[in-house]
């Protein structure tokens, strides 16, 4: 008999399956499609305390979020790293002493040490509202960090599975059977399946939470979720520096304008819009293409139009319905239920921001305490990710030191690398000490060294996983480039685990 079952593969579910396996527990989880495919792929890839939560007064969740902050900055420096967010002041919208107040709380609520203060900024003084229209005179620049999201759930997964985790992917959990000290799950893959039992099971399944719960036929049929979408567009590069802006619109939501990709890209986000359609195939509308456009266009001195979007991308947030009137205003926190009232456990994650997917993990294994009493403690606030031990958090150090390492190596491609794997980095180059020694070169500075080490080490199968969620190398390749990777999947013999 298992521990503990984990259904879902986004970040909630491969951070609880880190940290129960880090506490000796024996732990399957089970996705049915590849990691981070959903809405842990689809965020708008920041780590932050919720800036705008302040104006619903819920202190409590951003404090929680800045705390968190920080502690993931130094678990993965090389995938999360700060950036500042000007703020331009919109008369019409909100007094500039009432802004700076929320920043001055901001600033203070969670404990800010690594990150720089808020600062003011005038238009005479600066060259960050440039890019702005002229009536933007006043601004504020303050600190968040930026998170590659995808990549924060596969190396959740890979450290999990490091500490004896049995991670299944493309494997669907299509029955549960609940007795008095355990549970009985029937787990499927291509056809193929399996029974395992468990002393418990976890239902991260994000927006198919209900659809889990309803397996076991004990449970009432009732809806614990208010699903909400964010769509995203991605344009060309809209304005100079490593910095993003924070727009605020009429109708009271906010819209983020980041350096996408290298600061090839400009992010543009995001939507909150009720959604009831098809969960797997989620899509942007015309009209959110024109809202983020007509948004960010308010403040930039030029015009984004739809003929400007390259790429866009969506996701369905599962929130906790908490029967408010407003989607923009349903509660972000997580919430756990757990209901062993006829027998063996189950745990429920309903929402939840990704920036506290770690405290939400530590808070299910509390939670799970007593059918685990020899379980070991919290470890994972001093831990760091899969590459993220790099001396000091200093990646620029690290960079530097792995350039003097390979002069003969693309400093671009090397960054990127850096970036992507830190100090595993060299478990993708080995021995190569050029491009050229690197294999097929499929595009985009994508190489087969680097895709042979995610079918080994990142859980990839398909050309999709490589290019979309370990990646988004699939911005940077033209159609031939990404089929060509695609056709090269369909000759190789997969290497994964």
């Amino acid at each position: 008999m298992h521990d503990l079952l984990v259904i879902g593969g986004g970040i909630n579910g491969t951070g609880i399956a880190r940290d129960a396996a880090g506490r000796g527990l024996d732990v399957v989880l089970c996705e049915k499609d590849d990691l981070a495919q959903h809405t842990s792929s689809s965020s708008t890839k920041l780590i932050h305390g919720g800036l705008r939560y302040l104006e619903q007064y819920d202190f409590s969740l951003v404090r929680k979020a800045l705390i968190e902050r920080e502690i993931l900055l130094r678990a993965a420096p090389h995938i999360i790293w700060p950036m500042r967010f000007v703020l331009p002041h919109h008369k019409e919208l909100r007094p500039a002493w009432l802004i700076r107040l929320g920043l001055f709380i901001y600033d203070h609520l969670g404990g800010r040490k690594l990150l720089p203060p808020t600062s003011t900024l005038r238009r005479r003084s600066t060259d960050r509202l440039d890019p702005l229209k002229p009536d933007y005179r006043l601004a504020f620049e303050y600190s968040d960090c930026w998170v590659e999201d995808s990549r924060l759930v596969v190396l959740n997964a890979v450290d999990a599975r490091a500490r004896g985790a049995d991670i299944l992917t493309r494997t669907r959990c299509t029955d549960l059977v609940r007795h008095a000290d355990h549970w009985e799950a029937v787990l499927e893959r291509d056809g193929k399946s399996e029974t395992r039992t468990f002393k418990a099971v976890v239902n991260a399944a994000g927006a198919w939470v209900d659809d889990v719960l309803g397996l076991d036929s004990g449970q009432p049929d009732e809806t614990h979720l208010r699903l909400v979408k964010g769509s995203h567009i991605i344009v060309p590069r809209w304005h100079d520096g490593d910095h993003a802006y924070f727009f605020q619109n009429g109708d009271g939501r906010i819209m983020f304008a980041i350096p996408y990709e290298r600061g090839a890209f400009t992010l543009i986000g995001t939507t909150d819009v009720p959604y009831d359609a098809d969960r797997d195939r989620v899509e942007i509308t015309a009209d959110e293409i024109d809202y983020l456009c007509a948004g960010a266009s308010e403040y930039y001195n030029r015009a984004i139009t739809p003929d400007d979007v390259v790429a866009t991308y969506s996701g369905v947030r599962p929130l906790y319905d908490d029967h408010a009137a407003n989607a923009s205003k349903v509660t972000r926190d997580y919430v756990l239920k757990r209901d062993d009232t006829e027998g063996a456990p189950i745990l429920s994650v309903f929402g939840g921001k990704i920036t506290t997917y770690r405290e939400l993990a530590e808070d299910a294994l509390h939670t799970l305490k007593d059918v685990y009493p020899g379980m070991g403690r919290d470890w994972t606030e001093q831990a760091s990710l899969p590459g993220g031990d790099i001396p000091g958090a200093d990646f620029d150090a690290f960079l530097a030191g792995l350039t003097q390492a390979y002069p003969k190596m693309d400093p671009d491609l090397l960054s990127r690398l850096a970036r992507a794997y830190g100090t595993r980095v060299r478990a993708v180059l080995q021995d190569a000490q050029t491009e050229a020694q690197l294999g097929v070169q499929f595009g985009g500075g994508l190489t087969e060294a680097e895709v042979r080490y995610l079918q080994a080490e990142e859980f990839v199968e398909t050309a999709e996983d490589v290019l979309w969620r370990r990646s988004r190398l699939g911005l940077h390749m033209d159609a031939a480039q990404q089929q060509a990777l695609s056709d090269w999947f369909t000759v190789q013999a997969p290497e994964g685990p």
